[in-house]
C-alpha cells in the first residue's frame, strides 16, 4: 500500500468543500480535517483461505500500513471509513494481535467512524470507534453505496477503475470518479478487486458524465469519460 512521497496529491472541490485526492485511494478535506476512506477489505484473505482459496495472509497488515501512512500524512481529527472495512462480519474477530493492535494505534487520539457495508453491517464494539449507516460533512452524506440519481455523496462499494490506451499500450489503474457533487472512491484495501469507469453500473451515478482522478506512478491524470476504455 505504500506509495512513494513524489506522488502529489491532487486538489478538487466537491459539493463546495476543498479537498486533496491522496494517492493511497483516500480523500482529506483539510478545513474539516477529515479523511476518508472506502473498502478496506480487512481479513479478505483469511475470508477466501476459509473457503479453501489461499492467499499471502498479508493483506490486512499491508492496508493497515497503508492507513498508517496516509493518517500520518494528513493528521486528520477525524476518519471515515466508507464500508466493506472488513471482507465479512467475522472479520474482526479474525484479526491477529499485531494486526489489532496496528489498528488501535492509527485509530489512537482522534474521531472515528465506521460506515457500515454489505460485507460488514455489524462491526463489535470492542474494535473502538463509532459505527453509523451513514454520516454527514457539510452538505455531503458519506455512505457505503452510492445512490442513483443527482445526490451530494461520498460513496464507495463499486471500487472504479480507469483503463487508457496510449501508443498501443493499456493503463488500468484505481480512480476517483467525480462530477463535482459527488464521488465515488476507489477501494483501499491491498487485495481490493476494481470496476471498470465505463461499466454501465456507474452510469446512474454521474448521467452528465465525470472526471476519472487516475492514480499514476508519479502523479494523478483527470480525465474525462470519453477518453477511457472498457476492458
Amino acid at each position: 500500500m505504500a506509495l512513494p512521497h513524489r506522488v502529489a496529491a491532487a486538489e478538487a472541490e466537491i459539493a463546495g468543500l476543498a479537498c486533496l485526492l491522496d494517492p493511497s485511494g483516500a480523500i482529506f478535506f483539510s478545513g474539516e480535517r477529515t479523511l476518508v476512506v472506502a473498502d478496506l477489505h480487512l481479513e479478505k484473505g483469511s475470508s477466501y483461505a476459509r473457503r479453501g482459496s489461499f492467499l499471502p495472509p498479508y493483506d490486512t497488515r499491508a492496508t493497515i500500513a497503508g492507513l498508517a501512512e496516509v493518517v500520518a500524512r494528513h493528521s486528520p481529527a477525524r476518519v471515515i471509513a466508507l464500508g466493506d472495512s472488513f471482507h465479512d462480519r467475522h472479520g474482526p474477530g479474525r484479526l491477529g494481535d499485531t494486526e489489532r493492535a496496528a489498528l488501535a494505534d492509527v485509530m489512537a487520539a482522534r474521531d472515528w467512524l465506521w460506515v457500515t457495508g454489505n460485507h460488514d453491517p455489524e462491526l463489535p464494539p470492542d474494535l473502538g470507534g463509532t459505527v453509523v449507516a451513514e454520516a454527514a460533512l457539510g452538505a455531503l452524506t458519506l455512505r457505503h453505496h452510492p445512490s442513483a440519481g443527482a445526490c451530494r455523496e461520498l460513496a464507495g462499494h463499486l471500487h472504479p477503475v480507469a483503463k487508457v490506451v496510449l501508443y498501443g499500450r493499456s493503463v488500468r489503474s484505481k480512480a476517483f470518479l467525480t462530477n463535482g457533487e459527488r464521488c465515488v472512491l476507489p477501494a483501499f484495501g491491498a487485495y481490493a478487486g476494481g470496476l471498470n469507469a465505463c461499466d454501465q453500473a456507474f452510469a446512474p451515478l454521474f448521467p452528465g458524465g465525470f472526471t476519472a482522478h487516475v492514480i499514476g506512478r508519479n502523479r494523478l491524470f483527470a480525465l474525462a469519460r470519453a477518453v477511457l476504455c472498457g476492458d
